[in-house]
């Protein structure tokens, strides 16, 4: 069976990136691939209950070292048993966040070395990484205003100081400039549809390469 594809959606609070997974997953069954739609942290049993320890609480409640280990243990589960079976059986994955996140939020915006992170990941994942990733673009201003009609009930991060979230921004940016041929950059502030078309042209370039 040809080897599947692992895509990954990417951006800060509030930026669409649900709405942009459910546009892809709707739109790539329809063309008659074989999709798997996941999320981190989370995706299997123990991952997502290491999602509660991270997503919920105060915002002090770790530091940015721990939740940086508390991800890549909830990783490590999530490739081994949905990402990389799913991939190896010619399906396409749809991950609500990975890797880069982890390199934006706890190191760029967190402060722990990008090198020790980069370190980490190499240690429980080698050079696994995604084949593409969409990287929504949004001010902090206007996510985090999308993100009050939320429930509340995961809203640890959000509920960081917008400075954090100022550096978060920043973060991507660079991530993104610095892999361009694996990020796709997309503009948050256009409409759903118009976004989830841009995305899904990405997709299709790259099954093609």
């Amino acid at each position: 069976m040809a080897s599947g594809l692992f895509v990954t959606l990417e951006g800060g609070e509030g930026s669409g990136k649900s709405t942009l997974a459910r546009a892809l997953d709707e739109a790539l069954s329809a063309a008659g691939h074989s999709v798997v739609m996941t999320r981190e942290p989370g995706g299997t049993p123990g991952a997502e209950q290491i999602r509660q320890l991270l997503v919920c609480g105060d915002a002090s409640r770790w530091s940015a070292k721990t939740e940086a280990l508390l991800f890549y243990a909830a990783r490590t589960d999530h490739v081994e048993k949905v990402i990389r079976p799913a991939i190896e059986a010619g399906q396409i994955v749809i991950c609500d966040r990975f890797s880069d996140s982890t390199m934006a939020y706890q190191g760029a915006a967190g402060g722990v070395p990008l090198d020790e992170l980069k370190q980490l990941h190499a240690l429980v994942l080698g050079d696994f990484k995604p084949d593409l990733t969409l990287l929504i673009d949004l001010d902090p201003d206007a996510g985090l205003a999308r993100t009050q009609e939320r429930d509340g009930s995961e809203a640890r991060f959000e509920s960081k100081a917008l400075a954090f979230h100022k550096r978060l921004r920043a973060a991507y940016k660079e991530l993104s400039a610095s892999e361009p041929d694996r990020f796709c950059v997309l503009d948050g502030e256009l409409p759903p549809d118009e976004l989830a078309e841009i995305a899904i042209s990405a997709i299709e370039r790259t099954l093609a390469e």
